[in-house]
């Protein structure tokens, strides 16, 4: 009875263990060398533990003024060489993103669609590591009001273009254009040995990702209750 019930214990804490293991599709990466197209370079600061690798908060700004958001189309280049079946999916990608964070962001924020008091624009842009041609670029176009609905059937079998993604981030007064915060932050496969994403979904964790971190960051800067930070993605 002994013996059996230490197998019980073991296959459990084996299933527990693969769990875990695979709710944790991408992780942080160790560092990024992408040249970035949205945000200033000169203001980003290395992040700490939890925190965007590189990001700038404006020490200026009471986060707790804005009631809106405006979020632009998620861009993204377009890598060098890609098939039309790989642009096809890029482009599911980044409306992916969009919808995302405009899901994300409903929850707290009011969504407009043009500038005004209260009211912060979100800048979003996925970078490739592969050499990209930065004159073409994948956007994202979901009008106000329109369906939310991700897209789930990509053409290709594996995310061949974005092995790991590198995604930038511009918060402004949508009226002033003063610079609220920045950030550059780059996740890989967790859950491949090689650190590449197996599979679209994985990509689309590392957008989800994003989408709740910056839910969280601007929940803890207008010091709201209850701000829940993201879990493994």
């Amino acid at each position: 009875m002994k013996k059996y019930k230490v197998s019980i214990a073991l296959v459990l804490t084996v299933m527990l263990s693969l769990m875990i293991a695979g709710c944790e599709a991408s992780k942080q990466a160790r560092g990024v060398d992408e040249k970035v197209t949205l945000v200033d370079p000169a203001l980003l600061q290395e992040g700490k533990s939890g925190q965007a690798l590189l990001r700038y908060v404006n020490p200026n700004i009471d986060i707790r003024y804005y009631t809106k958001v405006m979020l632009d189309p998620v861009v993204m280049s377009k890598p060098e060489g890609a098939s039309e079946d790989d642009i096809a999916d890029l482009q599911k990608l980044v409306s992916n993103g969009h919808i995302i964070m405009r899901q994300e962001l409903s929850k707290d924020y009011t969504i407009v669609d043009s500038p005004g008091p209260g009211t912060m624009r979100i800048q979003a842009g996925l970078l490739n590591a592969q050499k990209s041609k930065p004159v073409r670029l994948i956007t994202s176009v979901t009008p106000i009001g329109a369906g939310l609905s991700l897209a789930k059937n990509f053409t290709t079998g594996k995310p061949t273009g974005v092995g790991e993604i590198t995604g930038e981030m511009k918060i402004t007064d949508a009226v002033t254009g003063e610079i609220i915060g920045e950030a550059v932050d780059k996740r890989v496969g967790g859950k491949n040995p090689n650190e590449i994403f197996n599979t679209w979904a994985d990509a689309n964790h590392a957008i989800e990702y994003w989408a709740k971190k910056l839910r969280f960051f601007l929940c803890k800067e207008r010091r709201g209750a209850n701000c829940t930070p993201p879990g493994n993605y």
